[in-house]
């Protein structure tokens, strides 16, 4: 029987029975009755079965057994309403590209996201499928931080459509938008919830001459070199490194101006804390010269614990500067002249210190049998 006797007895039949018509472009709902290894039979709700072949099937050009099962349902495109065998010529993939296009076009006037196969490293990005529709993402779109081209390929992406030209086949996405808002959502928790005087763990994300940056966890803030560590610190690196992970306690907070000054030394360990009931007024302490500035120099006594030396207290020899006489580095004696635990000051002198010190060894030369508390009963501890 030739094709047109076929047709003939299709349009014959229909006509018989009432049953409405097909036409070549229609998308139907089919159901899968048989598959092999070459087509699949397809229910269409029509008079007549649908068949569609492999190469109608699938974009991978897979065995059509390893694509779908009895009793799969989906959406079918009408090649024909007759292949001249008494089956309705069908394309799964054609189907496809109509649904995936008016999906893509939902998704970009939405904002919605949708997920994305990436297939290949190009120059400058990645080239993605929709299903069967190519998806560029530029190289500066796969993420918020630097990502690698290479390290996405044959991976699923969930992006955001940010170009969409179907006519021009130009449709184009971006992941790092989705975690940009991602972050901008998480920062504003984390703005709102992070409050003076909490611990933090952090990582150091920058050093700078002036303090380190600490990212602890959305919001980045300023551990200034000062508040790195009790002591006095010369270089930002000798105390932390980039990516470090750090224990901070929040500082000040300025949520209006998103600025955060955070505290790497232990609030706990202050050196006037810990050390201050210990200091008192007349007692001749060892310390190592750490500051010489015009008008004296600054004396560490106990760890993170300075005091000045006036000039004056220096020596009683006529000197125009500190360094005249001292360097930075150099151990010393000094005297106690004064101590102020509440503004954390201490007031030192170097020639007391000296003189006692003379005092002692004079009486020591020559005042056998003394005790010290005779020989310092005259003297201020």
């Amino acid at each position: 029987m030739t094709n047109e006797t076929n047709m003939n007895s299709m349009s014959e039949f229909l006509n018989d029975y009432d049953v409405k018509r097909i036409r070549e472009g229609e998308i139907l709902d089919g159901k899968v009755i048989e598959v092999n290894d070459k087509e699949v039979i397809v229910n269409i709700n029509y008079a007549f079965d649908g068949v569609i072949s492999k190469e109608e099937l699938t974009y991978e050009g897979k065995s059509p057994e390893e694509v779908v099962k009895k009793g799969d349902e989906f959406k079918v495109y009408v090649l024909s309403p007759n292949d001249g065998e008494g089956y309705v010529l069908l394309s799964r993939v054609k189907a496809l590209a109509v649904t995936e296009r008016e999906e893509l076009k939902k998704a970009f006037k939405s904002g919605e996201l949708i997920s994305v196969n990436v297939k290949e490293a190009v120059k400058g990005g990645v080239v993605a499928y929709y299903g069967g529709v190519r998806i560029f993402i530029p190289g500066s779109q796969l993420g918020r931080g630097r990502v690698e081209s290479s390290d996405v390929v044959g991976k699923t992406l969930e992006v955001k459509l940010i170009e969409l030209d179907l006519r021009n086949r130009k449709v184009v996405a971006s992941r790092r938008v989705i975690e940009e808002e991602q972050y901008q959502i998480e920062k504003k928790r984390m703005w709102a919830s992070v409050n003076e005087g909490e611990k933090r763990t952090g990582v150091v994300t920058k050093i700078a001459k002036f303090g380190a940056f600490v990212d602890i966890g959305g919001v980045q803030g300023l551990v200034h070199i000062n508040d790195l560590a009790w002591g006095r610190v010369k270089r930002v690196e000798d105390v932390v490194k980039v990516g470090d992970q750090v224990e901070v306690f929040v500082g000040e907070v300025d949520r209006e101006k998103e600025r955060l000054a955070l505290v790497l030394k232990d609030v706990n360990s202050e050196p006037w804390k810990v050390h201050g009931s210990s200091i008192k007024d007349g007692a001749v302490m060892e310390g190592k010269v750490v500051r010489l500035t015009n008008f004296g120099a600054f004396v560490e006594v106990l760890p993170g614990v300075e005091g000045l030396v006036h000039i004056t207290e220096i020596t009683d020899e006529n000197i125009a500067k500190a360094s005249d006489v001292l360097t930075v580095g150099q151990n010393v004696k000094v005297k106690v002249l004064s101590v102020n635990k509440e503004d954390k000051k201490l007031s030192l002198s170097i020639k007391e210190a000296v003189e006692r010190n003379k005092e002692y060894m004079k009486y020591n030369d020559s005042d056998e049998g003394l005790s010290l508390g005779d020989l310092f009963k005259d003297l201020k501890f």
